[in-house]
């Protein structure tokens, strides 16, 4: 006899819809998680008062209802509205690109004069059949917007210069003629009020949780602990990169505690100079419009991943992919082992498409 229904690898998002959603099937659930923490990568932590997002910033955004209002069973969110700003040699801008950034960038006021000067860019470029990203963007916004406000950025994001980046990565940009800084268009919008581990440790109250327990350590003497196990790490890692490692970006936060009200006047401010090292600085007391005495902001370097550290986000080009569907085709063989979540199925996933995954996961194994 099995002592759990369900071995859930990783205390993220994903693994703790799961373990609720099972555990309320009456499943015997068992959460097994190699960090410290619950909550994965939308951990966060309280210092000085402020609610730190440890992995960088999480909004949850969604249009989707239903998922939504399930998610408002474990926390009550606030109204944040994401609105990033850009600073490029000390010139600010608002993202996504909307009539403030034309603005500023070439001082028209209306629609027609912004539509005019980026396809007069455009024509002036000459690219007709994009083989790059920077062909790519310059085709879609044109020069100015391209080397101010999309080179810097993006090279810092993916180490590579953009000539050597494939198009697909920027095959849309949000691209507004109207004055709205609100960078998603979804319906709902928010932060959980009192952080997300609050909102994970709600979602697995009642469940049993092991902490600091990595899976395969973990595995060598509990190899039948449960009859199934939904493994959210990273794929290629379950089969011992037996086919060759995927590749991944990581990032590595500066965290600081500073003795100022307000550092920056916003939660997210992206650094699009090349020259800059970090890609952006989050000032964390705005995602809850704080007004404590001290602030605490991070500030995020992109890295190449390798083995042992933390993966972020994977590189979803041509080979990465390729050598992705052969992984699957194993993990469609493992008997007894589900695969999710932004590791499980090598795949960058909003908060809510996160959520969606889970609850159709779990609707199919019940």
């Amino acid at each position: 006899m099995y002592k759990y229904d369900y071995l859930i690898v990783g205390a993220g998002l994903y693994g703790a819809v799961m373990a609720h959603e099972l555990n309320k099937a009456g499943k015997k659930c068992l959460v097994i998680e190699k960090r410290n923490h619950i909550a994965g990568n939308i951990y966060s932590e309280e210092i000085e008062k402020i609610q730190v997002h440890k992995y960088g910033a999480h909004i949850f955004h969604t249009s989707n209802q239903k998922v939504w209002e399930y998610m408002q069973q474990f926390a009550t969110f606030n109204q944040y509205i994401n609105s990033p700003i850009a600073i490029y040699k000390g010139e600010v801008y608002n993202l996504p690109f909307n009539m403030n950034t034309f603005h500023e960038m070439w001082g028209v006021q209306t629609p027609d004069e912004a539509k005019c000067m980026i396809q007069k860019q455009i024509k002036e470029s000459g690219i007709t059949n994009p083989k790059n990203l920077e062909e790519q963007a310059i085709s879609l916004v044109g020069k100015d917007i391209y080397e101010k406000l999309i080179q810097g950025y993006t090279q810092k994001q993916w180490g590579r210069v953009c000539t050597e980046l494939p198009t697909f990565i920027i095959k849309r940009l949000p691209v507004r003629f109207t004055y709205d800084n609100n960078y998603f268009n979804d319906r709902y919008q928010g932060i959980p009020i009192g952080g997300y581990t609050k909102l994970i440790e709600k979602m697995l109250d009642q469940i049993e949780v092991r902490t600091g327990v990595d899976f395969f350590e973990f595995q060598k003497n509990n190899d039948s602990i449960a009859e199934k196990i939904i493994f959210t790490g990273m794929v290629d890692q379950y089969f011992n990169y037996k086919l060759g490692a995927l590749e991944y970006r990581s990032v590595r936060f500066e965290t600081e505690v500073l003795d100022c009200e307000n550092y920056q006047g916003n939660a997210v401010v992206n650094y699009t100079d090349a020259k800059v090292p970090y890609t952006r600085i989050i000032e964390h007391k705005h995602f809850e419009y704080g007004t404590q005495e001290k602030t605490v902001i991070s500030k995020e370097y992109s890295l190449e991943w390798k083995k042992g550290m933390e993966p972020y986000y994977p590189v979803n080009d041509d080979k990465n992919m390729q050598l992705y569907k052969k992984y699957k085709k194993l993990a469609e063989q493992e008997e007894g082992v589900i695969f999710g979540g932004r590791l499980g199925s090598y795949k960058y996933y909003d908060m809510d498409k996160v959520v969606e995954a889970a609850l159709e996961q779990v609707e199919k194994l019940l």
